[in-house]
């Protein structure tokens, strides 16, 4: 096990990822920030995301002491929203605190930080012994060692953990998964503990982890009710909890007095658990609004908070129907 740990920090001092913009700092903020972000969602998607939120919330207070509409408007398009309203309450606990926690279990007491999350933010910002296991590593624990039940992966990882430059283990077991032990198509040639690797020895590579069951994900469908009066658009804020929780989208009912102009292309989108088949229809309106609507610019409207499918149909409204 002492041998695993060393071949991979010697492994990622030479191959691992360096420059990522959080690598070079010990800031808790930075690190907290860049962790939530990574969660499901791969680095190059992360880093404009990443670097936009520090230019408008370049600490935890300014990002406490910001709106959800704020916070949201800059999370949209990344999806999983639960995360940008966790982040958002996380900085209004931190700064009611006045500092951040510094172990493993203050850090898992904030919204939207579980284990693993809370590990990696105790090893990166303070220097802790942590053990991660985000689904990277539990791909290459199952792969090199064969271990492939949650809490067997839980004390592995715990037991492999190194003495000495936990940071650099650390940061070589994300990469690792994600650049040469990946999913479909791991790069054995260039894995640094492909000896002894039991999926490789037993040619189980494809079975290790087991493959999660393919299902069928059902099919939702709205209506989305695009009304439009004079160069304005009427928005809907979603409620803070489910689908889309605090965004703004088209309601799924017609105002009164409004009448159908014309139908809109039918749109997709997929979520983890479902699709969603929504059906934009355009209606000229009356001015008028309920309590949790707002009428915007339409020129204005995309760059509210708003989800990326309700953005596209937008855009295509614009003169040009820029995408």
């Amino acid at each position: 096990m002492r041998a695993f740990a060393q071949d991979l920090i010697r492994w990622q001092r030479r191959h691992g990822r360096h420059g990522l913009p959080w690598q070079a700092t010990r800031d808790p903020y930075r690190v907290w920030l860049s962790e939530v972000m990574l969660q499901q969602t791969q680095v190059a998607a992360v880093i404009p995301y990443y670097q936009r939120f520090l230019e408008q919330f370049p600490d935890v207070r300014a990002l406490a002491a910001a709106s959800q509409d704020e916070v949201l408007q800059l999370w949209s398009g990344l999806g999983y929203y639960a995360r940008g309203r966790n982040l958002h309450a996380a900085a209004k606990a931190i700064a009611l605190e006045g500092a951040f926690p510094r172990t493993v279990e203050g850090l898992r007491a904030l919204p939207g930080v579980g284990r693993s999350t809370a590990a990696a933010i105790a090893v990166f910002a303070f220097g802790r012994r942590a053990a991660i296991l985000d689904g990277n590593v539990k791909r290459v624990l199952a792969r090199r060692f064969g271990v492939t039940g949650l809490d067997e992966q839980w004390r592995l990882a715990g037991r492999l953990l190194p003495r000495r430059d936990l940071r650099t283990y650390t940061q070589a077991l994300m990469d690792l998964g994600a650049t040469v032990c990946t999913r479909a198509r791991p790069d054995c040639a260039r894995c640094p503990v492909a000896r002894g690797c039991v999926a490789r020895r037993e040619d189980r590579i494809a079975e290790l982890p087991a493959p999660r069951a393919r299902k069928v994900l059902p099919l939702r469908r709205a209506t989305w009710f695009v009304h439009l009066h004079a160069g304005k658009v009427l928005l809907e804020r979603r409620p803070g909890a489910g689908l889309w929780g605090g965004l703004w989208t088209f309601p799924e009912k017609r105002l009164r007095g409004a009448t159908t102009t014309r139908r809109l292309p039918v749109l997709e989108h997929g979520f983890t658990h479902f699709r969603l088949r929504a059906r934009p229809v355009l209606c000229a309106a009356p001015h008028s609004a309920t309590p949790g609507q707002l009428w915007l610019d339409l020129a204005d409207a995309p760059g509210a908070a708003v989800p990326t499918p309700v953005r596209r149909v937008l855009r295509a409204l614009l003169p040009g129907g820029a995408d």
